[in-house]
């Protein structure tokens, strides 16, 4: 790393079910953090654990003084539960992790220098998928849908273990829907994303939360509810079939006058299977969306805050900056 730290940093952990590496991450954390920032803070969000997280979270906040917890009402998910600490925040930089250890803290450093090169979000990639095949297809099929919705063409190796600028909630300060990615919003205040390449760790205990069935829900929930890309085509598929079915019109009648009569049933109720299906796909997307609709109509909270333990932080005695477009450095 270059010989220099950033003003202020804070991390974002969103934690669920995590009460046994949670003080493993910590005390790496303070060792790596105050070799990066001058001021810094650590926000732990227990997304509605079945464990004793929050207790074990609520240990650490009394013995660290840099470090924050929120307890929301309930499980509402790993974005809702980063976008509920990315708005708690109080220093220029942000930085996600998870709760895992599988995103190492010694890593940071990478993110954060790119980050100063005048970029405004740093994505570390993992060098080596560490998970199953089908998880690792399904992921990149995810980033891949991601990145197409944000409009990034320079980025397709988006990751959990991101670094960003503070001021760039600014763009989603009034989102409100219950169905968030971070990822997308991000990309509502800037173009500038890159990534770096940062070692990645198996998963030590329990599981991960995310299988091939939830990463490709996620998908469909990139898709219907931040893009109108499969409306489009339903409506571009709609117009094919309408021409295929003008030309197979114009064959049946053109073989009435040629033959007298056409013999297939099965070539009829082909056709007919073919558009009523196709009508049919149609109208799901247009009832997903329909949904979507109705979700924001209901000006459901994409999360309810139930505690929280403010940190005191590593620095009363400094004055807190204030959010900046730049990241002030010492050389």
């Amino acid at each position: 790393m270059d010989n220099h730290k950033i003003a202020s940093c804070s991390v974002v952990v969103p934690v669920y079910n995590s009460a046994a590496t949670l003080t493993t991450l910590v005390e790496r954390l303070s060792l790596t953090l105050p070799c990066l920032a001058q001021v810094y803070e650590l926000i732990l969000v227990n997304d509605g654990s079945r464990d004793n997280s929050w207790e074990k979270i609520s240990q650490l906040s009394k013995g660290h003084n840099w470090v924050s917890g929120i307890n929301l009402k309930r499980n509402y998910g790993q974005h809702n539960a980063l976008l509920c600490g990315i708005r708690n925040a109080r220093y220029d930089v942000i930085v996600t992790m998870d709760d895992d250890l599988q995103h190492p803290p010694e890593e940071i450093n990478k993110l954060l220098d790119k980050l100063c090169e005048g970029y405004d979000v740093v994505y570390g990639s993992p060098s080596k998928g560490p998970h199953s095949l089908w998880r690792n297809l399904a992921s990149t099929i995810s980033k891949r849908t991601l990145a197409f919705v944000m409009g990034i063409k320079t980025v397709r190796d988006i990751s959990a273990f991101r670094a960003f600028r503070t001021d760039l909630r600014k763009a989603f300060a009034n989102y409100q829907s219950p169905g968030v990615i971070i990822d997308v919003l991000l990309s509502w205040g800037t173009t500038r994303f890159t990534s770096v390449r940062v070692d990645e760790n198996p998963r030590e205990v329990g599981s991960s939360n995310y299988n091939f069935t939830k990463l490709l829900s996620q998908v469909f929930l990139i898709l219907t509810g931040f893009s109108t890309v499969p409306l489009r085509f339903a409506s571009l598929s709609g117009f094919a079939f309408t021409v295929f079915g003008l030309i197979v019109f114009i064959y049946v009648l053109s073989s009435y006058f040629a033959q007298g009569s056409i013999p297939g049933f099965p070539f009829l109720a082909s056709i007919v299977l073919l558009f009523s299906g196709m009508q049919l796909f149609a109208l799901g997307l247009i009832g997903e969306y329909l949904a979507r609709v109705f979700d924001r109509s209901m000006e459901r909270p994409p999360y309810v805050i139930g505690e929280t333990i403010i940190c005191t932080s590593n620095s009363d005695s400094a004055e807190q900056p204030e959010e900046s477009d730049e990241i002030a450095t010492i050389h």
